[in-house]
């Protein structure tokens, strides 16, 4: 699942929801997210505790988001997975990220079989740096 043709798929969509992204910058989800944007990713944060989050608009769901989203990034939880799933599908997104020790084969086998790209327990920001 975690091959390169998927990989370098993904890195050339441009905009990334952030499920799960936290305000703290010493968590993943945050470091992640903003080294993504250096990179000259658009990221759209997606967290229903916050309002905003690194001076970008955050959105409670992904359903939320106004504007189209290509990847998106996973730092939940496995078992709040399949809902996660269930509406990238639902918002056309067109790849399920799903960070390190994030597992969810049912998630993942949905995401694919409606057509998205899937990359399950691999960090970004790690595979982007192997790629320069």
């Amino acid at each position: 699942m975690n091959n390169i043709t998927i990989i370098k798929k993904i890195f050339r969509m441009r905009t990334i929801a952030v499920v799960g992204m936290s305000h703290k910058p010493e968590r993943p989800s945050n470091f992640v997210a903003l080294y993504m944007q250096d990179q000259g990713y658009a990221i759209i944060p997606v967290n229903p505790g916050q309002k905003e989050i690194a001076g970008e608009t955050c959105y409670p769901s992904l359903q939320a988001i106004p504007k189209q989203v290509d990847v998106v990034n996973v730092f939940r939880r496995a078992e709040y997975v399949l809902p996660i799933a269930e509406a990238a599908i639902e918002i056309s997104a067109k790849a399920l990220w799903l960070q390190d020790g994030v597992i969810n084969k049912d998630a993942a086998k949905l995401a694919k079989e409606a057509g998205l790209l899937v990359v399950m327990n691999d960090c970004m920001l790690r595979r982007h740096r192997m790629m320069q």
